[in-house]
């Protein structure tokens, strides 16, 4: 199973699609996905129920977050009341190590996106800050990346023996799936899909060629 873990819809401030075109792109041009996760930035969306376009279009629609650290952003996974009450998503200098911990104490999963990214990627921070206790799954594959960014992020998963996703990082309709995760298994749920990264059978991939 493929889903897109990176996407962000017109609820993040800086996100120009609307759910219902990813799922006609995805469609018409006949992707390689099943489904994606909106991560959108800083909150988290708790009222959207997108269960009737699954319905319509057979895909896996499933939310997260993307929050900011010291270290960089860091997308979570199984976002629930204990989460929210937990963190200020709003924040722009959240705790990473705080973040890893109140994820995992939750039920949730954090994983550092675009690694390899000027400022917000923990890759220009790892030099100052050090490694920081607790991650075990960064981003490897971005969709947005630029020059040798993705190279950055595959060498720091390999030097800390960090398990690596893909995620398109979409804004715009057309970057949907540029890059995702390939699961052995089938994800339903955002249960599944955490219970599934906290395992190591799923690999990153790029669709962006």
């Amino acid at each position: 199973m493929i889903l897109d873990l990176h996407s962000h819809s017109i609820r993040s401030d800086d996100g120009r699609a609307k759910v219902e075109n990813y799922c006609q792109w995805i469609r018409k041009r006949e992707l390689p996905l099943d489904g994606f996760v909106l991560t959108e930035h800083r909150q988290w969306d708790a009222k959207s129920d997108y269960r009737k376009l699954e319905d319509e279009t057979g895909l896996c629609i499933l939310k997260g977050s993307e929050v900011e650290t010291e270290y960089g952003h860091v997308l979570l996974f199984g976002v629930n009341d204990d989460l929210v009450a937990a963190l200020d998503f709003s924040r722009l200098d959240l705790p990473l190590h705080e973040v890893v911990a109140a994820a995992d104490r939750c039920g949730a999963i954090a994983v550092p996106c675009h690694p390899g990214r000027v400022t917000v990627g923990m890759c220009a921070h790892y030099g100052t800050l050090g490694p920081c206790e607790g991650v075990q799954v960064i981003e490897t594959l971005n969709g947005g990346s630029r020059g040798t960014e993705n190279e950055e992020a595959i060498a720091l998963a390999e030097q800390y023996g960090y398990r690596g996703v893909g995620g398109s990082d979409a804004h715009i309709v057309s970057f949907i799936g540029r890059c995702a995760t390939k699961f052995e298994r089938e994800i339903r749920d955002i249960g599944d899909l955490v219970s599934e990264l906290r395992g190591d059978a799923y690999e990153a991939v790029s669709f962006k060629e």
